[in-house]
């Protein structure tokens, strides 16, 4: 009897923690969709915690000097954001929403997350995490000096990208492909280091791009995923409630951001264009013969990949 009251008693104390803070680290400023994203989640947590959760988002990526993953993984923050193909530690599987055209809407991609789900769970328990949730970014194009109609027009391109998918899709296409953090790309398109930049139509609305560029064309390279998760000994330190109330506004925050994402992507368009950026379709020429870079590309990508992410392209493709 007294071992069952004992048990009770423990169970009623685990539910009733005392106020824990929890500090996020954002990748991008205040005004990223991401971020603010991050600081919707924050306010879930808290209302589903009953407040016994406070998260406390720091943005700019103020929190972390190098790799997310690993800072998490150490418990130098609690929690972060990714942007998951950029993301050193997650082999194979990380480059998976990254690779060229193979999602080709934000229901592909979002289909594919799906699928792949299990996997990005396996890397970061891996590294000492639980994930949390994913969100894609909008379609990543191409920005320009110049108009890009064919092959032929990457020549001269010194282009930012921003992991091995894109930096091998860009040298495939006759361009050379430049590894910088994003906070210097501005600076490099300024003084000409590089002149062209894969990224988001809001990544190039953040970052002014018409000020240096003057052409965007949506080939519709990806739709790459900025991940969360929170440190597994602090997950761990939780109790039953209180995981249930992330999770919970993790679902919640994750169902949302997707569908901001789209809306951001038109609203950014919006402002290139009237910044007078020349804002433009792929060319049927320059479709065909992108697809095939991106159908070898994928052939190489499964060569010698784990058999888990086989299999996650067998089932996209069925």
């Amino acid at each position: 009897m007294l071992k069952k009251i004992t048990a009770t008693l423990t169970l009623i104390g685990s539910l009733f923690a005392s106020t824990m803070t929890l500090d996020m680290n954002c990748v991008y400023g205040l005004n990223n969709f991401h971020t603010k994203g991050a600081q919707k989640f924050a306010k879930l947590v808290e209302k589903y915690s009953n407040g016994t959760i406070k998260i406390k988002v720091h943005s700019g990526n103020s929190l972390v000097k190098g790799n997310p993953l690993k800072a998490v993984k150490n418990a130098v923050v609690p929690i972060s954001d990714m942007f998951l193909p950029f993301t050193s530690g997650g082999g194979k599987v990380f480059g998976i929403s990254a690779l060229p055209f193979i999602a080709k809407s934000y229901d592909d991609a979002y289909r594919l997350y799906q699928i792949s789900k299990p996997a990005y769970e396996k890397v970061f328990q891996k590294w000492n995490q639980k994930f949390l949730y994913a969100v894609s970014w909008p379609p990543s194009g191409l920005y320009t000096k110049w108009a890009v109609k064919s092959l032929k027009d990457f020549k001269g391109l010194k282009v930012r990208t921003y992991d091995k998918n894109s930096a091998n899709f860009v040298k495939m296409a006759g361009g050379s492909a430049v590894a910088l953090p994003w906070a210097e790309v501005y600076s490099a398109l300024r003084t000409g280091l590089v002149n062209g930049v894969v990224t988001s139509s809001v990544s190039g609305k953040d970052g002014k791009f018409w000020e240096v560029l003057s052409h965007f064309t949506k080939i519709n390279y990806a739709y790459p995923l900025q991940g969360v998760s929170i440190n597994l000994d602090y997950w761990k330190s939780l109790n039953p409630m209180q995981q249930k109330a992330i999770l919970k506004a993790a679902k919640e925050i994750e169902a949302i951001q997707w569908k901001v994402s789209k809306e951001e992507d038109k609203k950014a368009l919006y402002t290139l264009k009237a910044h007078r950026m020349v804002v433009s379709e792929a060319t049927p020429e320059l479709k065909k013969e992108l697809d095939k870079i991106a159908d070898k590309m994928l052939k190489e990508y499964l060569n010698g990949a784990p058999y888990n992410v086989k299999e996650i392209f067998k089932k996209y493709k069925q």
